[in-house]
């Protein structure tokens, strides 16, 4: 989806941006010297731009921040969420090539270099967020190498659309991998379908052993090391074409096992009960999402980065609503009536975020006792 000339970015030089409804947009170029393409999206959190960033479920999509300032507080080893960054562009107003933190080891614009990134910034990203809401979500080209907009737009005809597309075979974990303590009280199946980091630390802070599989392994090779519970991760792309994985999680429902789904793993379960999903306008992507738990009535602000939903209208006897998003009224989380299976559409590992739905992974574990 994107390529790169291995060239530093010089301070002021050029880059330009164009959406695939013909919007042009110029600024500065950050990161590497460059062409990339890719879905365009917003996220709207004031903080976390490196976990946001390092997030499989961004695979594919350039990224606007709407914080004004990115960059100030530099990169460290311990805000990544996978094996690096996963975004195929970065679209923001101001960037910053120093940073303050203790913390941090190097500056943005370096990880960005070392990572093969490229960026455009000094651009109105509230113009383009204000776009993007109205038009909805569509592809786009960055490019501080090539910048005949006619060039581009040709070039930016050929990019597949985010609908029908599977990505979590391309940020899946290549052969399975232990996590956490191997002596802890409970086993817990996680396939992998872009994970979060942080979603594996919370189950281990919770006494849990995990074993991660890669997206494509079967209900019938993970029950082999005798899980007590199984977690279905977030991930990237399409749901809706993801025809095995949502045979697998069938399987283990029909099974009666105990399970758990974020994001995508949500939608995933969705369709293994016989429910839609559906591509949204613009998606939910940030850190201060009010949603309703529909059992307690409590609202919690949450986390979220989707692109695709449950479809309301899809609802079956087998499901009941949990959860629903106080934005829009879009499902954010289900439970299965014939078996021990829920899942939440938004990120309750929530890093960065607020921790008001961590409740969620010890209702998981109370589950597995």
């Amino acid at each position: 989806m994107h390529k790169h000339k291995n060239v530093e970015n010089t301070t002021g030089q050029v880059a330009i941006l164009v959406l695939e409804d013909g919007s042009v947009f110029r600024g500065k170029a950050i990161g590497k010297i460059g062409t990339t393409f890719g879905e365009i999206c917003f996220n709207t959190g004031m903080t976390g731009y490196q976990e946001v960033f390092t997030d499989p479920s961004y695979y594919g999509q350039v990224v606007v921040m709407t914080s004004d300032h990115i960059g100030n507080y530099g990169t460290s080893i311990e805000d990544v969420e996978s094996n690096g960054i996963k975004i195929n562009g970065l679209i923001c107003k101001k960037f910053s090539t120093k940073f303050s933190r203790k913390q941090a080891s190097f500056s943005l614009n370096d990880y960005l270099i070392d990572n093969h990134l490229i960026g455009i910034s000094d651009v109105d990203t509230r113009q383009i967020v204000r776009h993007i809401r109205s038009k909805g979500a569509m592809n786009c080209a960055i490019s501080s190498d090539e910048l005949d907009v006619e060039v581009l737009k040709k070039q930016l005809a050929d990019v597949p659309s985010m609908q029908g597309l599977e990505l979590s075979s391309k940020v899946t974990t290549e052969k399975p991998f232990f996590y956490g303590n191997e002596d802890a009280k409970y086993k817990v199946a996680v396939l992998d379908l872009g994970v979060k980091t942080n979603i594996l630390r919370c189950l281990t802070q919770r006494d849990c052993y995990l074993k991660v599989f890669p997206s494509n392994t079967s209900y019938s090779e993970m029950k082999k090391w005798n899980p007590d519970g199984y977690m279905i991760s977030n991930g990237p792309g399409d749901p809706s074409v993801m025809e095995a994985e949502t045979g697998t999680i069938k399987e283990i429902v029909d099974n009666q096992e105990k399970l758990f789904g974020i994001c995508l793993g949500s939608q995933i379960l969705a369709q293994a009960v016989g429910m839609k999903t559906f591509k949204m306008h613009h998606g939910h992507r940030g850190l201060n999402h009010p949603v309703q738990n529909l059992k307690t009535g409590k609202s919690e602000i949450t986390t979220q980065n989707h692109g695709f939903a449950i479809d309301p209208s899809s609802v079956n006897d087998l499901v009941e609503i949990t959860h629903s998003n106080l934005n829009d009224g879009t499902v954010e989380g289900i439970r299965l009536k014939n078996a021990p299976a829920f899942a939440v559409q938004y990120h309750p590992e929530a890093n960065p975020g607020p921790h008001d739905s961590r409740y969620l992974f010890d209702d998981f574990i109370q589950s597995l006792a």
